[in-house]
């Protein structure tokens, strides 16, 4: 049986991965560099920005002692668009609200840093139906990699088979099937609805609709 939804926060819950993009680009043209839309895409989407400034230091010559200061402009430059773009959504905290009233634990594990997460959750007054909150500065090793589900899973006291994973790229889509739950696939935030996730829950459990 189900017990808990844990939810990829950037492209699922907040629809915040252009904003990610933005504000990396504009730390990097700082220094003449910029991810285009077509790498952002393949490559670099729901990476944490360590992980997406190692790989612009290995295929691209970005200098390894500018990562502390590109990743700290980053920041800056998110929490400025967090601030004027962020707003509560109607869709999530209705399905979000109901779920909880249904019993179901929530949570989020995200590969943004703990600062992002919190800011991005209480601009969206998602904050209050959470039981957990993860971010990339709570395991070793980000998404692909599944550490962060797995610890969600421990920190709720649940096995695998008892949770269903949201999540909409690639990275964590690998991450949450290697943990060994339930996993529902969204393209973006507009998929993550009550009716879109009792379905999916129905169906992962084998009870009608």
């Amino acid at each position: 049986m189900i017990k808990a939804i844990v939810f990829d926060m950037d492209g699922v819950l907040v629809d915040a991965r252009d904003w990610h993009y933005q504000a990396l680009n504009r730390a990097l043209r700082v220094f003449g560099y910029e991810i285009d839309r077509y790498d952002h895409l393949v490559t670099y989407d729901g990476l944490p920005t360590r992980r997406k400034l190692e790989i612009l230091t290995r295929d691209g010559g970005l200098p390894h002692g500018l990562h502390a200061f590109i990743n700290e402009l980053k920041q800056i430059y998110t929490t400025e668009l967090v601030q004027v773009h962020c707003k509560p959504s109607f869709q999530r905290q209705y399905a979000l609200s109901r779920l909880k009233a249904e019993g179901y634990r929530l949570g989020v594990a995200s590969n943004s840093v703990r600062k992002s997460v919190e800011l991005f959750m209480e601009k969206s007054s998602l904050r209050q139906h959470m039981d957990i909150l993860l971010s990339n500065e709570d395991v070793q090793r980000a998404k692909p990699d599944p550490e962060i589900y797995l610890k969600a899973f421990a920190a709720l006291s649940l096995r695998p088979e008892e949770v269903l994973v949201v999540e909409d790229n690639e990275h964590g889509l690998q991450a949450a099937r290697a943990s060994g739950a339930h996993v529902m696939a969204v393209e973006s935030v507009s998929a993550v609805t009550y009716d879109n996730i009792k379905a999916h829950l129905a169906r992962a459990q084998g009870v009608p609709a």
